[in-house]
């Protein structure tokens, strides 16, 4: 997994500031899993703030180009990359595919939309990655279908160790624009975290299900 080095810190500046990303210790948010967490992302909001929009489009694009080339297509993951995905393939002047979160239930029955051509390279498009397990679903799908991944780019990642063991085995290169510690390291220095708090955010990520444990 890689990021973006410095521009990483604006982007968590970003979406902390829209609450695309909410952080709540004492009253944490549960997962569709039941799982506690302090943390909250939706970085659909970005999509709302045109300059932070365009802001990201040209950070994935930047990140694109250093780390997987020139793609013959942009593929996005149904709901969260399809917008991204789309505005970033519009901007290259490149073909756009999505790929459903499941195989759709009329008509052609499509896992993939768009027209991807046998060994075409494409670059996944997503929003975030937690578990990874979407994500690399979408990239499975793609590569059965004849396409070549040259990567996967999302805004944001948790850097969980299971999402980093999930790439790795599905042999499939990721960056980020940015992740949850940087994430932190822009909370604490706006104050929108105190330290204590810091201490309780950084044993979640290592530790979810325990840290979850204990606020029930």
């Amino acid at each position: 997994m890689e990021n973006l080095g410095k521009s990483s810190l604006k982007v968590a500046e970003y979406l902390l500031q829209i609450k695309a990303i909410k952080l709540s210790i004492e009253k944490p948010f549960t997962w569709a899993s039941g799982m506690k967490s302090p943390i909250y992302c939706d970085n659909r909001k970005t999509l709302s703030y045109p300059t932070i929009r365009n802001f990201l489009r040209q950070e994935f694009i930047s990140g694109i180009r250093d780390f997987y080339g020139e793609p013959d297509v942009i593929a996005g993951v149904a709901t969260g990359g399809i917008a991204l995905g789309a505005v970033i393939a519009d901007h290259l002047g490149k073909p756009f595919i999505y790929v459903r979160s499941s195989v759709k239930g009329h008509g052609l029955q499509n896992k993939i939309e768009g027209e991807l051509q046998s060994g075409q390279s494409v670059v996944v498009i997503e929003d975030l990655i937690s578990t990874g397990k979407s994500s690399l679903d979408a990239v499975e799908a793609i590569r059965k279908a004849g396409g070549r991944v040259n990567g996967l780019a999302a805004i944001f990642t948790y850097g969980f160790d299971k999402a980093n063991k999930a790439f790795e085995d599905a042999e499939c290169r990721y960056f980020t624009l940015t992740d949850y510690r940087t994430m932190l390291v822009q909370a604490a220095n706006d104050r929108y975290i105190n330290e204590n708090d810091l201490e309780s955010l950084n044993y979640w990520r290592t530790d979810p299900e325990n840290w979850s444990a204990n606020e029930n």
